[in-house]
């Protein structure tokens, strides 16, 4: 996709869609071509670092640390820290157990990483909410700034339609913001296909509550 394209899809759209009382959210739509969705390698899921925050979900994240020195560096920069000694509890807590699935990002430091695995390892690991490891306390800030914008873009869910939904944007956000988070899911997407742009029948952009728009054309379906 041209960046000049997406970007005047991203305008028509705006004067098109509905004017609402809240702030619309903006939906990137991949529709794939020349795909066999009932077999398991054309099933897409892919996990996409958007450079722009979207305004949608809380991008909560929580922490598993055994050390006062990670503890107390951590507490400060994400939504909840538990330590060692609460994670042998939260097995036994449905309540907190549900809270932490919840979360849009979980990590934990290296010791910690044993506890999880043992206490909740069969809760997290069906659910993919196994924690990544942080090396150290300085490469931490990085990693947390790409979970608070990191977002899973998947087809795998229900009938496996041979399309996918993600959204990219909210209403008043500068095009070129979101038509740089378009390009980092399309480009994404398209690198999981076993022919790639082949595969890419076209693609559609929309608000919440409004007619979608063809990328390339600025016609409304």
């Amino acid at each position: 996709m041209r960046k000049d394209q997406v970007v005047s899809a991203l305008k028509r759209l705006e004067e098109i869609a509905p004017k609402r009382n809240f702030k619309q959210s903006v939906e990137l739509m991949i529709n794939f071509t020349g795909l066999d969705m009932k077999k398991p390698q054309n099933q897409v899921s892919v996990k996409v670092a958007l450079p722009y925050p979207t305004g949608k979900g809380s991008g909560k994240v929580v922490v598993f640390a055994k050390s006062d020195e990670f503890i107390d560096a951590l507490k400060p920069k994400v939504d909840k820290v538990i330590t060692d000694k609460e994670i042998e509890t939260l097995v036994k807590d449905k309540a907190k157990l549900a809270e932490l699935m919840t979360y849009d990002a979980i990590f934990a430091e290296g010791p910690s990483m044993i506890t999880v695995a043992k206490y909740l390892g069969q809760q997290l690991a069906p659910k993919g909410k196994m924690p990544k490891l942080i090396p150290t306390i300085a490469s931490f800030d990085e990693t947390l700034a790409k979970a608070r914008t990191q977002i899973t873009v998947s087809n795998k869910k229900g009938k496996f339609m041979p399309v996918v939904h993600a959204v990219v944007g909210r209403e008043g956000m500068k095009a070129e913001d979101m038509a740089a988070n378009i390009d980092a899911v399309y480009e994404a997407v398209m690198a999981a296909l076993p022919q790639k742009k082949q595969n890419i029948k076209n693609t559609y952009i929309k608000m919440t509550m409004s007619p979608p728009i063809k990328v390339g054309e600025g016609e409304a379906l």
